[in-house]
């Protein structure tokens, strides 16, 4: 492909009405092969027909449609910023990164405030431009749309607090209408203008602004709904109250526009809520990459540096228990890697000289240096979070839809609204009936669930599946999802609870379990491996206590050795037993379940004491997960690299 792809942030949309229309919009724009925009991610995912596609006129495409494109501030360090030279070649270098639409130099204090279009820009790609020019950018502080939409989210709920006790004083007066009429309350009529003044025109002020830029921009959105039904019972009443005086008690109908507008503000409180839980999905696969990483350096001494200044042929560094910063190949050293995040196994990997590692794996028990071979969005994990993201924001055809009915929806509305009005009026019932008639049609449209829940659907259904380790590679697949017939099952970590248990124990010399298990589970504490961890497990249950380990060696894929009371023991496959050229276990027909040996090490010869068995148990739901699809006609089948025996 050509062209370029865009991801931009979009601020000011309040309905499905709003993102029908900014993407009818910029698909007509010049220049643009296709225009995806999202209400429930409120953001826009624009393909160029042309690599030389302009980013400011894609800005400002959206900027006529009545919204606005979300930006971030960061702020940086330079050194020597004060020498005129430098802070020009500074600013020019970081101007001509795409996305970047302000730099703000300040020389005494040799910081560099940049100001760029949300999800646009990396600092990694800042920091290669200014690197390029010769000088070194450092990250000091961000403003992203994460810290701001916190921000936003303390204000509006104060917001909805405010009016909420606004709102209080005509929901118990309303409340008495479920008595006799003699027992009904009314506010007096200058209350009831006082307390829905500020919620018409201070509160509520957000939906004629957004009704302003819906109509300037071409469109009507959910937005005309609001302030028109809203606005036919606040001057209805404030008519009343003019004419009427204190006489118009009982005659006012301020309590309904304040009651919509506390209403529609408490939806967009639970609507902003379903889209912070999407971004916590996605930040939860960000949070697998560390912020930074061990960097190896040409006279071998290792410094830190952010994990996204590092680039490709970087060395690093990786100790017992970090997670990998970067997708590359190991160069020295050997360690045992989890990758459940990718392959779902949760038994680590043995990796050694030659093999690659993934960024957010973990290693968990030995010294490794990796070079570097993918960053940024090149990576397995970046990759991994372009799919969830993609899932999130393409659209099925089912909301392709509701985007058209959206597009007259609003118009449609405030066509029947009218009719309604004039309906009751020829019919006789009098100006004040039509009114409220009127605004009745008007407001009970909105919010518009037609518009809200297809979105938010699709939204929090992908979000909850990403949490659970479930990626949809898209709304497509996610949409065609009713007709499966098969499904096919991994198994460890899927079917089974992917953490190996002790299951049998075979004493070889004479020694009892508690002794075995004692010596063993000493040897091993600390360690976080899942055979580690499975001993600690066993000792646990039986109530036993782990000794002092002397001289203790870990041997990477192969087991551990160490001095218990003197004495050395070694705990570990055949292949340690193989390598230290000591008698190895009898070789058996493997059954299904890993084999750990205990021996000890004597000046009269060499001794094994006991053979531990340990399975990986189904997991408790399994089989219920299994059952429940035959009876939904889905025939379940079983996929796995384990030998026949435990698939069986």
């Amino acid at each position: 492909m050509d062209g370029q792809r865009f991801d931009l942030a979009i601020e000011g949309m309040t309905c499905s009405a709003c993102s029908a229309r900014l993407e009818r919009v910029l698909n007509r724009a010049d220049g643009v092969a296709e225009a995806i925009v999202n209400l429930a991610l409120e953001r826009a995912m624009i393909r160029t027909d042309s690599p030389d596609a302009d980013l400011q006129t894609l800005i400002g495409v959206v900027r006529r449609s009545g919204f606005d494109v979300g930006t971030e501030t960061g702020a940086f360090h330079v050194d020597r910023l004060a020498d005129g030279r430098i802070a020009e070649e500074v600013e020019a270098a970081l101007r001509a990164v795409p996305g970047v639409l302000d730099v703000e130099i300040q020389p005494a204090s040799e910081r560099v405030e940049v100001t760029a279009v949300s999800l646009m820009v990396p600092d990694a790609a800042l920091s290669a431009s200014v690197r390029a020019v010769g000088h070194e950018l450092i990250a000091q502080t961000a403003t992203g749309r994460a810290e701001r939409a916190h921000r936003q989210t303390v204000r509006e709920r104060r917001v909805l607090v405010f009016a909420a006790l606004l709102t209080a004083p005509f929901l118990v007066a309303m409340a008495t209408m479920l008595f006799d009429e003699a027992s009904m309350l009314h506010l007096p009529p200058w209350l009831e203008l006082a307390l829905a003044l500020p919620l018409q025109f201070g509160v509520g002020l957000r939906f004629y602004r957004g009704a302003v830029n819906s109509l300037r921009g071409g469109g009507a959105n959910m937005d005309v709904l609001v302030a028109l039904g809203t606005s036919a019972a606040f001057f209805y009443s404030l008519y009343q109250l003019i004419a009427l005086g204190d006489a118009a008690a009982g005659q006012l109908y301020f309590e309904a526009s304040a009651v919509i507008i506390t209403l529609v503000l408490v939806g967009k409180h639970l609507e902003a809520r379903a889209k912070r839980g999407t971004a916590a999905a996605i930040q939860e696969l960000l949070d697998l990459q560390p912020d930074t990483a061990l960097v190896r350096l040409p006279d071998g001494g290792v410094e830190q540096r952010p994990s996204r200044d590092i680039v490709v042929g970087d060395v690093v560094t990786c100790r017992p228990g970090d997670r990998v910063p970067i997708d590359g190949v190991i160069t020295r050293g050997e360690a045992e890697v989890n990758e459940s995040l990718v392959t779902g196994e949760s038994r680590p990997v043995a990796k050694g000289l030659g093999d690659s590692v993934i960024a957010g794996s973990i290693n968990v028990n030995g010294f490794i240096d990796v070079e570097t071979r993918a960053v940024g969005e090149n990576s397995t994990l970046a990759k991994m979070i372009h799919l969830v993201e993609n899932a999130q924001v393409a659209k099925p055809a089912v909301q392709r839809l509701v985007d058209r009915v959206s597009a007259i929806f609003v118009p449609t509305v405030v066509a029947l609204a009218g009719v309604t009005f004039v309906a009751h009026w020829l019919a006789g019932g009098g100006v004040e009936a039509a009114i409220l008639s009127a605004a009745a049609t008007l407001v009970i449209a909105c919010p518009c669930a037609l518009g809200l829940a297809t979105p938010t659907a699709i939204m929090c259904g992908s979000s909850a599946a990403a949490r659970a380790g479930i990626l949809i590679k898209d709304t497509t697949t996610l949409e065609q999802a009713h007709s499966l017939t098969h499904v096919v099952f991994d198994k460890t970590g899927t079917l089974t609870a992917g953490r190996p248990v002790l299951a049998k124990i075979e004493l070889l010399a004479g020694l009892t379990e508690d002794e075995v298990l004692r010596v063993a589970a000493s040897l091993q504490q600390g360690s976080e491996h899942p055979i580690a961890l499975a001993f600690h497990d066993a000792v646990e249950k039986r109530g036993i206590e782990a000794v002092e380990v002397e001289r203790f060696s870990n041997l990477v894929s192969r087991g551990v050795e160490g001095y218990v009371d003197g004495r050395r023991y070694l705990l570990g496959n055949e292949r340690l037993y193989r390598d230290k050229k000591l008698d190895e276990p009898p070789k058996e027909k493997h059954q299904g379940s890993t084999e750990v040996w205990l021996g000890v090490s004597l000046a009269g010869g060499d001794a094994l004491l006991a053979k531990f068995e340990l399975v990986d148990e189904l997991r408790p739901t399994a089989k219920a997960a299994v059952d429940a699809l035959k009876r939904m006609n889905i025939t379940p089948l079983l996929l796995s690299g384990d030998v026949v025996a435990v698939a069986q």
